[in-house]
């Protein structure tokens, strides 16, 4: 989410790390030009990254609880990261810890953002928290995340999937299409392509399969890929019922993993947002 965004809808960010060799910095604070810049001066080194620890999380809740009666805080999937468990332990810690909601979005990146925002949006409006709830549960349920890699070496780097898996993957110039699986926020394969160019038809194949003719809120997202991501956004709004169609970068500490050749869409049917706009 973007700091403006962020500030307009009064969200208090529990930022991500990213570890360089001369120290660590927030996601929040380092540019995606800027991050992409330093990660290509590094290689073959990559910086490492590391999610907010439980005792920053209690000081946030007591910062929060000083002012307001409940906290929901809402974390990226448990599938990719233990930033939930970090959360759930640094609550443990508050002499009233039942004033904390952890909400497990179960996805991550644009995905993650559509619950956010809804989240302090309906707060905003005065919605009861179990309706809050209920309407992430929707979200969650119907938000696709998809992607593709123009190298799978970062992911191999990072210890997300085998080099030799990786190393066959660049023989073969496989470009997988990856999407995140709403039972567990894991990553799965949709489909295996040998270009860039079919992994963006795929997904919008993948993505107009899923949600046919309902009118969509699309984000398309992009690490350093902008030619990329303006092909992706043009074939979607060709193909999908568009209500929202916006382009953003992913955030650097993703791209730890990912690396700049990164590009794919999240996704929500607007009818789940519309209300709260």
């Amino acid at each position: 989410m973007p700091a403006e965004e962020l500030k307009t809808l009064d969200i208090t960010e529990a930022p991500l790390y990213i570890q360089f060799p001369e120290g660590e910095i927030s996601s929040a604070d380092i540019s995606a030009d800027e991050f992409y810049q330093r990660l290509e001066a590094m290689r073959p080194e990559l910086p490492t990254t590391a999610q907010p620890s439980s005792g920053l999380f209690t000081q946030l809740y007591e910062k929060l609880l000083a002012a307001n009666d409940h906290v929901l805080s809402i974390h990226i999937s448990s599938g990719l990261s233990g930033t939930v468990n970090s959360a759930a332990n640094g609550r443990e810690k508050l002499a009233s810890p039942e004033a904390v909601t952890i909400w497990d979005t179960l996805t991550l990146s644009g995905g993650e953002r559509f619950q956010v925002m809804a989240a302090a949006l309906a707060a905003k409006a005065s919605w009861a928290l179990q309706a809050i709830q209920k309407r992430l549960e929707d979200i969650r349920a119907n938000t696709e995340v998809v992607y593709t890699l123009d190298t799978l070496e970062y992911l191999a780097r990072g210890g997300r999937i085998g080099r030799v898996q990786a190393l066959a993957g660049a023989l073969l110039h496989i470009k997988p299409v990856i999407r995140v699986e709403h039972s567990d926020g894991k990553y799965s394969t949709v489909t295996q392509t040998r270009t860039i160019s079919k992994a963006l038809s795929a997904i919008c194949d993948y993505l107009q399969k899923k949600y046919a003719s309902r009118p969509l809120w699309v984000t398309v997202m992009h690490g350093s890929f902008a030619e990329k991501a303006e092909c992706l956004t043009k074939q979607l709004g060709e193909k999908l019922n568009i209500g929202k169609l916006e382009m953003m970068r992913i955030s650097p500490v993703l791209g730890v993993h990912t690396g700049p050749g990164i590009v794919g869409a999240a996704v929500v049917p607007m009818e789940l947002m519309k209300d709260l706009l």
